[in-house]
């Protein structure tokens, strides 16, 4: 009788590992080649007309939305800086002027390049936008967010290293066919840098490449290692010089005193981006923003608090293991104490999402240093998946750590639909089934209006 007991106890044992034992996905992608896009490919395509403005993107101009930058280049000439814009193509009545700025990089000089403030926004409208006057009109549209209030509902895609080959455009395709309403971008953009002398050439055929998406869709910006530009052998060693010049942040609204770090409030969300390649070590700048920043953090009118970084802190796969170890060693504790829900890396290029676990009782001599399973923890989301020219990474560690919940190398996109306070749906798609299909999900639920355990 002891003994038949024991058995059955060892054997409840085994299933309930089982069922708590993370998904190594089983399904493999074809070997093909990452391929960049040829230069005459269509998505590269220079609009037609005289001096017509190209390479159109949007992001919040400000915390909430009420704001919105336009950035666009012109080829040949300055041209009229105005942006008009109104509920109506047919009545643009408002108008906003944009600075100009330029670069040189080594051997390249940088179109003209405007960022304009449009203002005055209402929440949730619909608005369209024109600039090109005097020689090439082009005409754009994107809806404000709503209003940010407890149960608003929102979708978000999540993209990270995306670059500009056929995986990229297949990338960018199946998201426009989820609809997200705007895009949490985690770094990585052009890969320009990959090119010979950082062919900054790459940098404009990437921005029109995405144009048909963020011209019409605020994306918000994370830097990544590719956007460093770092590059003394010739010269070059102002980082971040193309980026900057390009993709404007609202990190004045949000206090912070640099670009790469900032804060939005877009419906149900508070969105905390943070730059894994600026100094973040204590008394830091960016140390201190998000020390101060954290305590500003509304859960009443913002319950999902998400974080946006580039280096992971929690990844299984060899490439790029424990890179970001030192900035989780400095803010993992913060976050787990804020009860962050969600936070978004890139980097590696693969996918995985992990269970609710931190690793913060390690104090060097009491040797706790193996993550614990702690529903106060964030669940960490690797995207790195975009579908760059450096491939997939396709080098999992083994055997898959207890934190992992779900990983494959594939490359795709994800979308996190906030329904209310309570709960959000995740999806993420990789690229090689229909857009609709989705490969891995999970019902999040938010860590201060319902800490349950959502792991599974």
């Amino acid at each position: 009788m002891a003994a038949r007991r024991l058995l059955g106890l060892l054997a409840l044992a085994v299933l309930l590992a089982a069922a708590d034992a993370g998904v190594a996905s089983a399904y493999r992608r074809k070997l093909e080649a990452t391929a960049d896009m040829p230069l005459d490919a269509d998505v590269f395509r220079v609009p037609p007309g005289y001096n017509a403005p190209q390479q159109v993107h949007i992001t919040l101009g400000d915390q909430t939305g009420t704001a919105m930058t336009v950035s666009w280049v012109t080829p040949d000439k300055p041209g009229n800086s105005t942006v008009t814009y109104g509920r109506s193509p047919e009545k643009m009545v408002l108008s906003a002027r944009a600075t100009l700025t330029r670069y040189d990089y080594y051997n390249y000089t940088s179109g003209f390049i405007h960022h304009c403030n449009l203002t005055g926004l209402k929440h949730g409208v619909k608005y369209y936008y024109a600039m090109g006057f005097g020689h090439t009109v082009r005409t754009f549209s994107f809806t404000a967010p709503p209003k940010p209030g407890p149960d608003v509902p929102f979708k978000f895609g999540l993209i990270g290293d995306l670059g500009q080959t056929f995986d990229s455009n297949s990338t960018v395709s199946h998201y426009e066919a989820n609809a997200g309403d705007a895009v949490l971008f985690v770094g990585d953009l052009s890969y320009a840098d990959n090119y010979p002398l950082h062919d900054n050439n790459r940098w404009d055929t990437w921005a029109r490449f995405v144009e048909r998406s963020v011209a019409y869709q605020p994306w918000l910006w994370t830097a990544g290692n590719h956007e460093l530009d770092y590059a003394p052998e010739i010269g070059e060693t102002t980082l971040f010089k193309p980026f900057t010049h390009r993709y404007p942040t609202p990190y004045r609204a949000a206090g912070s005193t640099e670009p790469f770090w900032y804060s939005v409030k877009i419906a149900s969300a508070h969105i905390i981006v943070l730059a894994s390649y600026s100094a973040y070590g204590k008394y830091t700048p960016q140390w201190l923003w998000l020390s101060q920043e954290l305590g500003r953090v509304d859960r009443k009118m913002t319950p999902w608090l998400i974080v946006l970084l580039h280096s992971p802190w929690y990844n299984s796969n060899n490439y790029h293991y424990m890179e970001g170890e030192t900035m989780r060693v400095q803010f993992e504790q913060w976050l787990v104490s804020a009860k962050v829900d969600v936070v978004l890396a890139g980097h590696v290029h693969s996918y995985e999402r992990s269970r609710r676990f931190s690793n913060i009782e390690y104090d060097i001599v009491n040797g706790k240093s193996t993550p614990a399973h702690n529903l106060d923890a964030p669940v960490y989301i690797n995207i790195g998946d975009g579908g760059n020219i450096e491939g997939i990474a396709d080098n999992f560690t083994k055997p898959m750590p207890a934190y992992s919940a779900f990983r494959e190398a594939s490359f795709g996109h994800a979308t996190l639909e906030i329904k209310n306070r309570t709960h959000a749906y995740y999806e993420w798609h990789r690229n090689h089934d229909g857009a609709k299909v989705t490969a891995d999900s999970v019902w999040l639920t938010n860590r201060y209006w319902m800490p349950t355990d959502d792991s599974n």
